[in-house]
């Protein structure tokens, strides 16, 4: 007998248990869950989740520049510069040439906003241990690694695709 497990979903018929368009719903309620706790874990970051996500990309991804960054997190340039301009003057990170690129600016953290980061992933990490505390913890496994697999696929498939452009054009 054939295994059905990696059998794709048929296109004719709705997602097991959802309505269609119930999907999208499920999806928003995470989300805004998600976004509501992270944003209150670093409250106290210059520009808030914008502001993490720009100091955690640049101390575990380590762009080879500030386009890469802006690239990295689908943040326009020109937004981007006065981002980059307000967690400078907090102290959090620095431009400095790039390698590859005289002309061009990496932008590093600082010591202080290494230690700064540090201190908000044990707080998000609290955030999303919080929201997920309806699922036991090989659901919240489970969750992760589809979640990740999903968002990694469609990220292939579009890798140039904002996911907070996609927020936007919600209403």
């Amino acid at each position: 007998m054939a295994s059905t497990h990696n059998a794709p979903l048929s296109l004719d018929k709705p997602l097991p248990g959802f309505i269609p368009g119930d999907l999208a719903w499920h999806l928003g309620m995470i989300l805004r869950g998600h976004q509501t706790l992270f944003a209150e874990a670093v409250a106290e970051m210059p520009c808030s989740v914008r502001g993490y996500q720009m100091l955690s990309t640049v101390v575990h991804h380590e762009p080879v520049n500030q386009q890469a960054l802006g690239a990295h997190l689908g943040i326009d340039r020109t937004v981007l510069t006065y981002r980059i301009d307000d967690l400078v003057t907090a102290g959090l990170v620095e431009r400095v040439p790039a390698t590859t690129d005289r002309r061009a600016r990496k932008i590093v953290a600082t010591e202080q906003g290494v230690d700064l980061l540090n201190q908000l992933e044990v707080r998000v990490a609290a955030a999303e241990q919080q929201l997920l505390a309806g699922l036991d913890s090989t659901e919240s496994a489970q969750l992760a690694a589809l979640v990740s697999k999903l968002s990694m696929d469609i990220h292939r498939a579009q890798p140039g695709a904002n996911p907070c452009e996609a927020m936007d054009q919600l209403d």
